[in-house]
């Protein structure tokens, strides 16, 4: 009997999509600000950090309270500040203003992006929910980007664009549960979802997690945050052929998606995560070291091409960790944090070293980070159970196994079970003569006693 196809979770896609806009939109938010506004390039940077640390505090103050407030209450919260705090900085020129609507706009981003990620750790197929958010971000930046260069200079388009997408967004949100208190209609809880104070499963794994994810995010972002200074100022690209070269490197990345959906765990996660990272090392410096607009154009695309993979399968690793989403919140909200860094890492790096030393740093810091990632999908990617591994583990393998193939949860030990004594079964006693009747039924239905060596 074949499983039932789960169904495409369309509002938590469309949530995750609003959420991440902001980041996918920092080069060109980042850039407009330092040409429309009184600002240096550093400043510039500073505000994209604020932005995205308020972003990255809404998943740290509210990854604990989705399932009490509600998702979709949290939800039309998160999407309102959005709007109203993009929106405001879009429509003035007032430093203070603009720095105090993005602050607003990036919490809201945050909150949204929190239900989103706890909600996907929750479905049946995390990974494919991921995938299907990152593609539909990815898209949607790619249009921003080649729109953007048509409606005029200033700051006030892009960041009008995630005000925008937000309220598009608010329509789809009551299709998403209440509070806890109001019940969950048509769902089918997870073993132990209900539990409101039961404490995080694999609390090493997840702060390792959470910390190389930090690096990792960071890195990136300091050159994300840059790359349009680099394509205007060392690959000497105009504003309108640095948007297509974003957009065109944006549809790469929906071919990364893609190729991230139909390999699904096929590799595993460490393979895609550990690889994948050190390609990415090698597209950040040749980004960085770019002097023309073939290879700034060519370190776009690989580096696009291959983001979006390796950050859908560290999604799905977190989410991996607690099927209450409490460590997929977590891990990207300390994403989160390396994300805001990143335009002022980027900045000050860039102004004191210049850009080719800035992505020689950067892409060492990744291949640094790739180590205890990899580690991490290894330790809980699951293994053959060997003798002795459930008793070595409390059940943890076995929980593994049973997750991977749809046992019912109760099949198992819970992870972080006490264990069982183990109880010494002699094999080597003597056989006990069996006397066998082929008569009528044959050899397959003969009786083996215990003992007799024939298992």
């Amino acid at each position: 009997m074949f499983a039932p196809r789960p169904t495409t979770p369309w509002p938590l896609v469309a949530l995750f999509t609003a959420g991440y806009l902001a980041p996918y939109l920092l080069p060109t938010t980042v850039g407009r600000l330092d040409t429309g506004l009184p600002l240096t390039a550093t400043q510039a940077g500073a505000v994209g950090s604020a932005l995205l640390l308020s972003s990255a505090s809404a998943g740290f103050l509210l990854a604990s309270r989705v399932e009490r407030t509600g998702a979709r209450t949290l939800a039309r919260f998160g999407l309102s500040l959005a709007a109203l705090g993009y929106g405001a900085a879009a429509l003035t020129t007032a430093v203070p203003a603009v720095v105090a609507g993005a602050v607003v706009g990036g919490f809201g981003s945050g909150t949204a992006m929190t239900v989103a990620a706890g909600r996907i750790a929750d479905e049946r197929d995390p990974h494919r929910a991921s995938t299907l958010g990152l593609l539909t971000v990815s898209a949607l930046a790619g249009a921003v980007y080649l729109t953007v260069p048509r409606l005029g200079p200033g700051h006030g388009v892009p960041m009008a664009a995630i005000a925008l997408a937000a309220l598009a967004v608010w329509p789809l949100t009551g299709r998403l549960p209440g509070a806890a208190h109001d019940g969950d209609e048509g769902r089918v809880p997870r073993a132990g979802a209900g539990r409101g104070s039961s404490p995080l499963p694999r609390r090493r794994s997840g702060l390792v997690l959470a910390a190389a994810m930090a690096c990792w995010a960071l890195a990136q972002n300091s050159l994300w945050g840059v790359s349009g200074r680099i394509g205007l100022e060392q690959a000497h690209l105009g504003e309108a052929a640095l948007g297509a070269v974003f957009a065109v490197a944006l549809g790469a990345g929906l071919v990364g998606v893609l190729t991230a959906g139909v390999l699904g765990a096929r590799l595993g996660r460490a393979v895609p995560i550990g690889a994948g990272t050190v390609l990415i090392a090698a597209c950040v410096a040749v980004t960085a070291s770019a002097t023309g607009p073939a290879a700034f154009t060519a370190g776009q695309i690989a580096w696009n091409t291959l983001y979006p993979v390796v950050l859908s399968y560290l999604i799905g690793l977190a989410a991996s960790l607690d099927s209450r989403g409490r460590w997929a919140v977590l891990v990207g909200s300390a994403a989160s944090l390396g994300t805001a860094a990143g335009p002022l890492a980027g900045g000050v790096l860039s102004a004191q070293a210049g850009f080719p030393v800035m992505g020689v740093v950067l892409g060492a810091a990744l291949l640094l980070a790739a180590v205890p990632m990899t580690a991490v999908a290894l330790h809980t990617g699951g293994r053959p159970l060997l003798p002795g591994a459930v008793r070595r583990r409390g059940g943890h393998p076995a929980a593994v196994v049973a997750a991977a193939t749809g046992t019912p949860s109760g099949a198992v030990p819970e992870v972080g079970a006490p264990e069982q004594p183990v109880v010494e079964i002699p094999v080597d006693a003597p056989a006990v003569p069996v006397q066998r009747d082929y008569g009528t039924a044959g050899p397959r239905h003969s009786a083996t006693a215990p003992g007799s060596g024939t298992d």
